[in-house]
């Protein structure tokens, strides 16, 4: 079993380890290792925002998108920044990568604070 903050962090720091691997590995076999890693780290995020979620379930809004994309879509927006410094060249493309890295973590936090929603009080009769 593993301490509460460690627990906490792992996706987090999956993801970091995957991102910082990506940028800094040439050989391609560590770069597919390094997505793979940035992948689980993102899935494992998904997992536990989907199973901390107090908002009733007729309440969601329906999508246009199917619903596992909906969930990777800050993720990809993230991963394709990173591709982006990677491999393009660096004249105007740094600045789209901020961009899709800012619109990711945008997304992010907005997701994170709806999945802060308070269990109504139960009436004491």
């Amino acid at each position: 079993m593993l301490a509460k903050p460690l627990y906490e962090i792992l996706p987090y720091a999956y993801m970091a380890l995957g991102s910082s691997s990506f940028i800094a590995l040439d050989i391609n076999y560590a770069v597919i290792a390094a997505t793979v890693i940035f992948i689980l780290g993102a899935r494992i995020y998904i997992q536990r925002s989907q199973n901390r979620r107090t908002d009733p379930a007729r309440r969601r809004k329906p999508g246009h998108l199917p619903e596992i994309i909906y969930n990777f879509l800050p993720f990809i927006y993230l991963f394709a920044a990173l591709s982006i410094f990677k491999f393009m060249p660096k004249d105007l493309y740094p600045l789209l990568a901020i961009c899709l890295l800012s619109y990711g973590l945008y997304i992010l936090v907005r997701r994170a604070l709806y999945r802060r929603h308070r269990l109504p009080a139960s009436p004491h009769f």
